[in-house]
């Protein structure tokens, strides 16, 4: 489906993304104002909720405006590029515009990484007189008697040092004054008045002026009068604190840490989230895994057999109540949408942050075909490749936190889900069997629900059978 047309023939306007999403954030320009473009050139890269996406040109010309800087959000049919009105710019055509939608697809972004690098070194750097972006004809930016070229943290420096700067002789570009600059000044004004370690200047009193001589009786000297040390008086509230250089990193909110971020307040503002946690006993599980192991020459996870385990109890096959646990909730409409297939999501840590993969339809599929897709999907993750599809229309989600450390947790729900299950890492202990203490590997389990969904005592009793299941570990298997 072709996007929106601009009713200005000059004006791009971002396409439809698909997904329904509304807006993206823009990731970097491939282009500049000034360039000439043909067809379907990539003229830019966004990020859609976790995925990227090239955006391509639907027409030929030269560019006038670049609308938006990296790490701004622009609307869907929101300007994006302005062609200039010279006749260069051409009216797309229908098959144009299908293909420039075909172009918004997730793709990896191979440079990703790279450019979150240079971002961090360039933060750490001292401010050395550079400037962020292209400088455009840099001799209307060149500092004179009447212009002062500063950022503004390096004004609320000058302030904060008492110094004018008019009196700074800026070395950064065009005359730009940096921090290394101020600091000169302030030290130098310092050494001038003799506050070599930067203590206030010490005022001494004057003396009199001398007096017309007159005759009288000739009497001793008398001793100068004392010097007295005036300190300018310094308040500890207005006294300026300031960190060393290269101390701490500011780190903007933008890209998959702000997703990450809007969705998890959105999760604590909406689900009433409440905790149950227990372990299971999971040493003839761990025996099943080993086994698995040796009879198909793959690797298998806890995760995939606690994965079976949930999708037996969330699909309705340990009993119908709880299938409340495979629901999402519809807060716009007030409704509880109760699901029969469990889409369950995977929490996958990557590089870039938290992404989880949808496994869909994962209660038809067995403990390896599981573990199969659970490594597909992750590494997809990982490498930024994996489709925007495949990271929505979750009903359940799990999250191995136990994969470097730590027992239990408190997850936050994967809004609109209902439920996510915390696995931690399992370890030896004290285990009971039939009266007789032994030694055997616990599994730590934390269960999360909206309170507003399901009851305490029904996800109690769901993770009660979801342990039942992993300490009757033959019961995941198909049968023969």
């Amino acid at each position: 489906m072709a996007g929106k047309i601009s009713s200005d023939p000059n004006v791009f306007l971002l396409p439809d993304l698909g997904e329904g999403l509304q807006e993206a954030e823009l990731v970097e320009w491939l282009v500049e104002v000034g360039q000439q473009i043909t067809e379907s050139d990539v003229i830019a890269k966004v990020e859609t909720d976790k995925a990227l996406a090239d955006v391509s040109s639907d027409r030929s010309g030269t560019v006038a405006q670049l609308h938006g800087k990296p790490g701004e959000r622009i609307k869907v049919h929101a300007p994006f590029v302005t062609f200039r009105d010279d006749g260069s710019a051409d009216q797309p055509s229908e098959a144009m515009q299908a293909a420039v939608q075909r172009t918004m697809e997730p793709e990896a972004l191979p440079h990703a990484e790279k450019q979150e690098e240079q971002r961090e070194e360039s933060e750490e750097r001292e401010d050395a007189g550079t400037v962020v972006g292209m400088m455009q004809n840099a001799s209307t930016h060149e500092a004179g008697p009447d212009r002062i070229i500063a950022t503004p943290a390096v004004r609320r420096i000058a302030r904060d040092l008492g110094v004018d700067l008019i009196q700074v002789h800026g070395t950064g570009i065009g005359g730009r004054i940096t921090e290394r600059d101020v600091r000169a000044c302030a030290a130098g004004s310092r050494a001038a008045n003799g506050d070599v370690m930067g203590t206030p200047p010490v005022v001494e009193d004057e003396p009199p002026p001398a007096a017309k001589p007159q005759m009288r009786e000739h009497r001793p000297a008398a001793s100068p009068p004392p010097v007295v040390s005036k300190e300018i008086p310094r308040h500890p509230i207005h006294t300026p604190v300031h960190e060393p250089p290269g101390s701490s990193v500011r780190i903007p909110f933008r890209g998959i840490r702000r997703t990450i971020a809007e969705k998890l307040r959105h999760s604590v503002n909406h689900a009433v989230h409440f905790n149950v946690m227990d372990d299971a006993d999971v040493t003839a599980l761990d025996e099943l895994r080993r086994r698995l192991v040796a009879a198909s020459g793959e690797k298998v996870s806890f995760v995939s057999l606690v994965a079976a385990a949930v999708c037996r109890v969330l699909s309705g096959r340990m009993g119908q109540a709880f299938n409340r646990l495979n629901s999402t909730v519809d807060d716009e409409n007030q409704e509880i949408i109760q699901h029969r297939s469990v889409n369950l999501g995977i929490a996958t840590d990557t590089d870039n942050g938290l992404m989880v993969p949808v496994v869909r339809d994962a209660e038809k599929l067995g403990v390896l075909e599981l573990q199969r897709t659970i490594n597909v999907q992750a590494k997809a993750a990982r490498d930024r490749t994996i489709p925007l599809d495949q990271l929505k229309g979750g009903t359940f989600t799990i999250s191995n936190v136990g994969s470097l450390a730590g027992r239990y947790a408190t997850p936050i729900i994967n809004y609109p889900e209902a439920g996510i299950l915390a696995v931690g890492r399992a370890r030896e202990g004290i285990v009971v069997r039939k009266g007789m203490i032994g030694v055997g590997k616990l599994l730590p389990l934390s269960l999360a629900a909206d309170h507003r969904v399901i009851d305490g005592a029904t996800a109690a009793s769901a993770l009660a059978k979801i342990i039942e299941l992993l300490q009757s570990p033959e019961e995941l298997m198909p049968p023969r």
